[in-house]
């Protein structure tokens, strides 16, 4: 299922970056080989935000990422979910260069900067949301120290226990993982929450009950709560009071901000 095309598609600030006008998968016609591609749809007006959205991929790999690549291809409803809700939103899906995280290289995080540039070139001065999954998860947060970036949404995250946290300072954290995952950890989503919380400017954490790794299960759920955390973001507001909305009547609201909730 790729991202519906729209009105509102606009053309690349900088050349530079070969950012085309489609936000359907298309062949690698005018990306170099070397260079992550980045697919943007602008809104008809100003945006009030920029959407970047990071696919997942492997511990190692020096394959390049085709467009019909599942994990890459996972993230269009989940980026047409967002647009669906808020359309005053420029939404970018990034496809790296290479499938892997591939050690200290952290291929991801190169081409995730590159977005991030490539994005504020486009847009001087708007505020940047990075909504990542499984390794994109794990990008998005390490380039959340940029000064363009407002906050992170991981969806189900790969978070090694050193995992750094320090670039997370000032910035708003949401964190959510399904419980059935047996690819990446709830628990270490749920600890890095915790350690986070000293240092950022709000934290939340959240499990989607019988949530897979692969967002399969509960998609209507994962999308909904990723787009209605993604305008909650944006503007700057509260996410947990986007959770507590969704989560079951009786449910008991956490202690603490990074304490996950259950949906």
């Amino acid at each position: 299922m790729g991202l519906t095309p729209h009105q509102g598609l606009g053309e690349a600030a900088d050349p530079e970056h070969r950012i085309p006008t489609s936000l359907d998968p298309a062949p690698d016609r005018a990306a170099a080989v070397d260079e992550p591609r980045l697919t943007v749809a602008d809104p008809s007006g100003t945006p009030t935000a920029m959407v970047l959205v990071l696919h997942g991929g492997r511990p190692v790999g020096h394959e390049t990422v085709p467009p019909w690549s599942s994990a890459a291809l996972r993230m269009h409803p989940l980026a047409w979910a967002i647009r669906r809700h808020r359309d005053d939103l420029t939404i970018a899906l990034l496809r790296y260069r290479y499938r892997g995280w591939n050690g200290t290289a952290a291929d991801p995080v190169t081409d995730a900067r590159f977005a991030i540039r490539a994005l504020t070139r486009r847009h001087p001065e708007i505020p940047i949301i990075l909504v990542g999954h499984s390794m994109g998860a794990r990008a998005a947060l390490r380039c959340a120290g940029d000064p363009a970036v407002r906050g992170v949404l991981a969806l189900a995250p790969w978070l090694p226990p050193d995992e750094p946290i320090e670039q997370l300072r000032g910035r708003a954290l949401a964190v959510a993982h399904g419980t059935r995952d047996r690819t990446t950890s709830s628990t270490a989503s749920a600890d890095y929450a915790r350690r986070a919380e000293s240092i950022a400017h709000s934290v939340l954490c959240c499990q989607i009950v019988d949530g897979d790794h692969g967002m399969l299960r509960r998609a209507s759920t994962w999308h909904h709560l990723s787009a209605q955390l993604v305008g909650a973001l944006a503007d700057g507001t509260d996410p947990r009071a986007v959770v507590l909305d969704l989560a079951e009547p009786d449910a008991t609201p956490p202690a603490g901000q990074s304490d996950c909730i259950q949906l």
